[in-house]
């Protein structure tokens, strides 16, 4: 199983089952970032803003995944959608491990909410606030999560990304340095002896 980042938000999974594009952007909806051409079999948007939902940008391989997923009716915000509306979490189920990608969360989840993701292996989890929960907020949810590791998602970066939200340096220095792995690139393979509780891709 393979995770490769795109930046923002956008992530593509490559399992033995099939594969899948999180959130994709439109042109021009993230400074700095532009998709290559994608092609997967299935393409999920957390919601219809535009640097989330350029489902256009991937070629859909007309194969049907056979992984199982779950998806679960989340806010944007954390006053019940009325400053931004609704956001999708979805959790995928593949090879054995459990894979869920938050969107645009914007508020901490209740017991209930929790309990509806279960074990996870891996969370894609947003920290830049503005639109989304911030780093401190993130840091919480993940203790309550408890993902065997964390990869963070939706901040700024020193050449890309929406210029109001947060860096990933903000996230990062509330976790001791050897919970932290930062790879040297934008894809990652999993491997059943990772230490690092932290994964922080670059791109």
């Amino acid at each position: 199983m393979k995770l490769i980042w795109h930046g923002h938000a956008c992530f593509e999974l490559k399992t033995s089952l099939g594969s899948v594009v999180f959130d994709p952007y439109c042109p021009g909806s993230v400074p700095g970032l532009s998709l290559p051409e994608l092609r997967a079999d299935a393409v999920i948007c957390s919601h219809g803003h535009s640097d989330h939902c350029g489902s256009d940008a991937v070629r859909l391989s007309g194969a049907n995944p056979a992984f199982s997923f779950t998806q679960i009716h989340t806010f944007h915000d954390g006053e019940g959608g009325k400053k931004r509306g609704g956001n999708l979490c979805t959790v995928i189920e593949a090879e054995g491990l459990r894979i869920a990608h938050l969107g645009d969360l914007g508020h901490l989840l209740s017991e209930d909410e929790i309990k509806r993701f279960g074990r996870l292996d891996l969370l894609m989890i947003p920290v830049g606030g503005i639109y989304t929960i911030d780093a401190a907020q993130a840091k919480e949810l993940i203790g309550a999560m408890a993902p065997r590791i964390a990869v963070p998602m939706h901040y700024r970066c020193a050449s890309s990304g929406l210029r109001n939200v947060a860096p990933v340096d903000d996230f990062l220095r509330l976790f001791p340095e050897d919970d932290i792995r930062r790879l040297q690139g934008c894809e990652y393979e999993f491997n059943s002896g990772e230490n690092a509780k932290i994964l922080v891709f670059s791109i």
